[in-house]
């Protein structure tokens, strides 16, 4: 690890030697972690379309997200680079927009349905334009997303690589998406929204009118004001 942000920091090395792992953790940093992508790694992320990265503000305030596209998706550019593009989506630019203030990003790439395994990438990002990052690397794909064009493009500058175990990756079947979901669901941008209120009976009483009685509807079902019998 030669990069001065990929040596262990401070918390790890306390808790290594609080918990009694300082020697297993140095054999998995001689033998597992590296520098630069190795031709097996890259490889592997040829193969993969999702990921998982990490952000963080100025201040340190954490963000997670997803990323996902066709294989390839995110492009190994050489042993010490990738990019991946960004789209306008719902236009909030969370990841990006730390990027800005803060370079640091962690990349998580999982292989749920063939090897059950994980790639970590961790390195500094900044944030290029499509013509700025083409001319530089004309051989990009073109179109990374078919029917959707990149505002930007997330360059990264490798720190470390190394591999995320299998134990506990599930297994994942590849299955195409319904063109009809099997049951009802609110839309994106309400369904993790809390539901409406139920009326209750003061609720479901217009405000009286100027000069109406406040209390002319006669006593009964808490909705309608019909008496039951």
């Amino acid at each position: 690890m030669t990069h001065p942000d990929a040596t262990p920091s401070q918390g790890e090395r306390l808790l290594q030697a609080h918990l009694g792992t300082s020697e297993r953790a140095d054999a998995f940093y001689d033998r597992q972690v590296h520098p630069h992508l190795t031709p097996p790694m890259r490889d592997f992320i040829g193969r993969q379309s999702m990921v998982f990265l990490s952000t963080a503000d100025a201040r340190g305030h954490c963000d997670a997200t997803f990323r996902a596209g066709p294989p390839g998706f995110v492009t190994v550019l050489d042993e010490h680079t990738l990019a991946y593009p960004e789209y306008r989506g719902n236009g909030v630019m969370a990841s990006a927009g730390n990027i800005t203030e803060n370079p640091h990003i962690g990349l998580l790439f999982m292989d749920f349905t063939r090897d059950h395994i994980g790639l970590h990438v961790n390195g500094s990002a900044r944030l290029l334009g499509e013509e700025e990052i083409r001319a530089a690397h004309p051989w990009i794909p073109a179109d990374p997303a078919p029917g959707r064009q990149p505002v930007l493009w997330t360059y990264i500058t490798l720190h470390e690589a190394y591999v995320h175990c299998s134990k506990h990756i599930p297994h994942l079947e590849p299955a195409p998406r319904p063109l009809r979901l099997t049951r009802a669901r609110p839309r994106d941008p309400d369904y993790f929204t809390e539901p409406a209120p139920v009326p209750t009976a003061y609720d479901a009483r217009p405000a009286p009118a100027p000069g109406e009685p406040a209390h002319d509807r006669p006593a009964g079902h808490p909705l309608t004001g019909a008496r039951e019998h």
